[in-house]
């Protein structure tokens, strides 16, 4: 339980960061861009957070505006996919 505290405490950037270098949320991105069956780096996810969220680096997320809101629905949507929710935040 002291893992996901810590991730909990860390800023919206680290957890970006934390989440780039995870291999499912990895697959996930591949998946979400058309690329079903391979799996990003962490570069190529960066990027696609980026892309997603509409920021330039993640620290853009710690602003707390709408790209942090983009990351939160991206997050959701990812915790969805991996079956850790029942569905996606509308």
């Amino acid at each position: 339980m002291s893992g996901t505290r810590s991730i909990a405490s860390k800023s919206p950037a680290q957890r970006a960061g934390i989440l780039c270098n995870d291999p499912q949320f990895q697959k996930f991105a591949a998946i979400r861009s058309g690329l079903p069956g391979q799996q990003f780096n962490a570069t190529a996810t960066a990027e696609y957070l980026r892309t997603v969220c509409g920021i330039i680096t993640r620290r853009d997320l710690d602003l707390r505006g709408t790209a942090f809101q983009k990351f939160e629905a991206l997050r959701t949507d990812f915790d969805a996919w991996r079956g850790r929710i029942a569905s996606p935040r509308q």
